[in-house]
């Protein structure tokens, strides 16, 4: 009735995975429990046989085995650290699939690999996904008991890799011209002097690209963080991989990113008080009508890291300005020769400063 399989880890110890199987009435109940030793192994599964085979001993076990949907309310409900919104939103969608309404303890990596193949969506897309799942195995059984197998979630995971099913994030290269920049300054220029109450999207553009900074981290930017004297500013919840909520980071400010904030009204507590949905379909729309191919608000760090490294900057400089705190993720700037600031004397940037 049962079994147990030795399996290496990927950190070369052994883990010894007990597989209970039992057949009731041409139904079958599945149930996993993995153990660093075989002995610990061995006297769980003649434990858990014995109390399987005791009358009402299968639907007792299937009672205590919740559904993988389950487990996911269970961790945003009762998780200290606030989930971020994209997390949020993909345990919420993972929720509609088949997959979500499986006893804990049947689900197998080929479960998995079958809902991350039947999401319609890029590989890197299908990747977040596999990780938030993760999230949820991985505390799953230490904490409330529930049956599922992280080290099927492990195999899930290294199937889809190398399977082509999931894969990294790809980098974008895209950099704005001055002409594109121009255009998209004049544009919005033009629109805030016939409406004095539309977003000033030529101020955010400017700061975006001389700060380095991200549309979410902008838009919390309060005066009370901001530090002329010092020229750096307090950003909070920066992006990290493993943790943004409370991540608060001071980072440098370029003086061009400095005038912008000069020239920014100081009645509300946030610099730019505005929502980060707002700045993209601003860009966006601006972007489609002045026929700007392939141009994304987020191109604009990527363009401010760029000039930071072209001035002669080395990595710690601009990391004290961009946030990174792995110098190795600036290492895809290091081909980047000294050109100069091709900035210096941008007419665009005395424009933004004397409009409102």
């Amino acid at each position: 009735m049962g079994t147990i399989v030795a399996r290496k880890r990927k950190d070369g110890s052994v883990g010894y995975m007990v597989r209970l199987r039992v057949m009731r009435e041409g139904a079958t109940y599945h149930e996993t429990e993995t153990f660093d030793r075989r002995p610990a192994a061995a006297a769980w599964m003649k434990r858990r046989e014995a109390e399987l085979a005791k009358p009402g001993g299968i639907d007792r076990a299937k009672a205590d085995d919740h559904t993988l949907a389950k487990a996911i309310d269970r961790y945003t409900e009762e998780s200290i650290k606030e989930i971020g919104r994209t997390k949020a939103q993909v345990l919420r969608a993972i929720k509609n699939y088949p997959i979500a309404e499986m006893p804990c303890s049947q689900i197998k990596s080929k479960d998995i690999i079958e809902f991350l193949q039947s999401l319609t969506a890029k590989p890197q897309t299908v990747g977040n996904y596999a990780s938030h799942l993760a999230a949820i195995f991985a505390i799953a059984r230490p904490m409330w008991d529930y049956r599922l197998d992280e080290q099927e979630m492990k195999d899930a995971i290294t199937v889809a890799r190398r399977m082509g099913i999931t894969s990294r994030s790809v980098q974008r290269d895209r950099r704005p011209t001055l002409e594109e920049l121009n255009k998209l300054l004049a544009h919005f220029i033009e629109r805030r002097q016939r409406a004095p109450q539309a977003m000033p999207m030529h101020k955010i553009i400017v700061f975006a690209l001389f700060s380095t900074r991200r549309q979410e981290e902008i838009t919390r930017i309060a005066w009370n963080d901001f530090q002329k004297e010092h020229k750096r500013v307090l950003v909070r919840d920066m992006k990290h991989p493993g943790e943004k909520n409370g991540n608060h980071t001071w980072v440098d400010l370029p003086d061009e990113a400095i005038q912008v904030i000069e020239s920014m009204p100081k009645n509300k507590p946030e610099i730019f008080p505005y929502s980060t949905d707002a700045i993209t379909a601003n860009f966006t729309r601006a972007c489609k009508l002045l026929d700007i191919k392939d141009l994304h608000f987020h191109d604009l760090r990527h363009e401010g890291v760029s000039r930071l490294f072209e001035m002669g900057l080395n990595i710690p400089h601009v990391a004290a300005v961009s946030g990174h705190r792995s110098w190795v993720s600036l290492k895809r700037y290091t081909h980047i020769r000294e050109t100069g600031d091709k900035y210096a004397g941008w007419a665009g940037l005395q424009l933004v400063t004397s409009v409102k």
